[in-house]
């Protein structure tokens, strides 16, 4: 189940790593697809539990895309308590925020972000997305010619080195199981 808070704080992440403690949204949006890749490949899971798609920009993370585009309520969801609205296409990690307040962010989770970063952190946000263009780098991104296509993590377990995806993808879905009996039970507690 796609996690909000989680992503803002992957992207808050990475903007704290930056002096002005800002970043570009296209770089932001490129360096969570990567870290979701890197994740995938050393422990065959996403950071982030959601869609994949290749659009004209290069694969981004769906959900995501949404939110740190502004077509979700980021109050509601708690996005805004991790990242300032954006302006000038980028977005801002909030004043004050300290890696103490990223508790959803796993130490293997933060892991793969720092090596994402390492890789890619001082690239520009154009060079990053022409880079998630070439099948050398990213070969399961495909050109949608101007529309959006998904891309189904198989085909990004089978890219980063993964033989048989089969039984990561049954996991996953069988965690996606247990979360939304757990969501359902809780909110049936609630009332």
């Amino acid at each position: 189940m796609y996690n909000p808070i989680k992503a803002a704080q992957v992207i808050a992440y990475f903007a704290m790593k930056r002096p002005s403690r800002t970043i570009s949204i296209l770089k932001a949006i490129k360096l969570v697809y990567l870290s979701d890749r890197e994740s995938i490949k050393n422990f065959g899971y996403p950071i982030l539990d959601e869609i994949r798609a290749s659009m004209p920009h290069g694969p981004v993370n769906s959900r995501t895309y949404d939110y740190i585009s502004g077509t979700v309520d980021l109050d509601k969801c708690g996005w805004s308590d991790f990242l300032d609205d954006k302006a000038d296409h980028k977005v801002s990690a909030v004043q004050n925020l300290g890696d103490d307040d990223l508790g959803e962010l796993s130490e293997a989770d933060t892991n793969c972000l720092d090596s994402v970063w390492e890789k890619f952190g001082e690239w520009d946000r154009y060079v990053l997305r022409d880079w998630t263009h070439d099948p050398q780098n990213i070969p399961e991104w495909e050109n949608p010619h101007g529309s959006s296509n998904p891309i189904p993590i198989e085909r990004i377990m089978r890219s980063v080195g993964i033989i048989d995806p089969a039984p990561y993808v049954e996991e996953l879905r069988a965690q996606n199981q247990i979360e939304k009996l757990l969501t359902s039970v809780t909110a049936q507690e609630i009332h």
